[in-house]
């Protein structure tokens, strides 16, 4: 993979579903925000949800640096050809800004949902000959096969609702090259039990989700652990919450065990696809 791509997306970006919203009233909203976070140092923004290429316009419209990418977009929801052709618009308007983040989902989420992998392969299979490069797209990888396939036809891997110990053993699949980039979830609440009561309203849909469930006991959590919303210790190791020592004792966490680059993902009481601009700028302090 290009060293120049870690090297664009630096060790911090902006995890968020608001930002792909596709209402055209809030395409100001978007740009100020967007680039208010190129101004706040970071060096991503990933659009959360089953994002696509067009969702990234607005925001690299506003913006002069900073990368943005789809994490993810469903490969059940966009066909290749039209990934391709939304790519190729992009890429020819704000050249080496825009990666495509490609994922399976959930077989509750796609009703055509049918061998996952294969179906992944061919996808990429499919952009190879339309002339999306390989470094230029990026997978939603959890287990080892689609890690290995990270490496082998992407630019790396973006791991979502991981820990320390995923990032460290997807490090060692991928290699030392691909880029490894897990998403995180930060709480700016000190109080441990209103932070827990916060990530818990955040997990309650990601724990009847098998892909995210199998990938927790594979790091050795057990059904205990994945009851009644969460366990503490679940809660502790997929978020970053407390003061500002400990926030960044986690984040710093995922960069020890081999992240290149990780997407903050703020959680709070509001919607999901509100814009935590306050919050945002909050974080760049704590990481500056």
């Amino acid at each position: 993979m290009d060293a120049a791509l870690k090297e664009q997306l630096g060790r911090y970006g902006i995890w968020s579903v608001g930002l792909r919203s596709e209402d055209p009233d809030r395409r100001g909203e978007l740009a100020d925000a967007a680039a208010e976070l190129e101004d706040l140092g970071y060096g991503a923004l990933w659009l959360g949800g089953s994002s696509a290429p067009h969702n990234a316009a607005p925001l690299l419209a506003a913006t002069t640096r900073i990368a943005v990418g789809t994490s993810i977009q469903s490969i059940w929801q966009h066909e290749p050809a039209d990934s391709a052709a939304g790519y190729a618009e992009l890429e020819a308007a704000h050249p080496g800004r825009f990666l495509l983040g490609l994922g399976v989902s959930h077989a509750k989420l796609a009703d055509q949902y049918r061998r996952p992998y294969s179906s992944l392969v061919a996808y990429l299979d499919a952009l190879d000959t339309a002339g999306v490069p390989a470094g230029r797209r990026v997978l939603a990888a959890l287990g080892p096969k689609t890690l290995q396939l990270s490496a082998d036809r992407a630019a790396g891997a973006v791991p979502y609702l991981v820990t320390p110990e995923h990032t460290a053993r997807a490090r060692e699949i991928l290699g030392e090259a691909p880029l490894l980039a897990p998403e995180l979830k930060v709480i700016l609440e000190t109080d441990p039990a209103r932070a827990r009561t916060l990530a818990r309203e955040a997990l309650a849909m990601y724990l009847a989700l098998p892909n995210y469930t199998d990938n927790f006991r594979r790091l050795g959590f057990t059904d205990a652990d994945l009851t009644d919303g969460g366990s503490d210790r679940l809660i502790d190791a997929v978020y970053a919450w407390g003061d500002e020592t400990r926030i960044r004792h986690r984040i710093d966490a995922f960069h020890e065990a081999g992240a290149d680059h990780v997407a903050l993902q703020l959680i709070d009481d509001g919607p999901r696809d509100t814009l935590p601009r306050e919050a945002w700028a909050r974080l760049a302090e704590l990481l500056a």
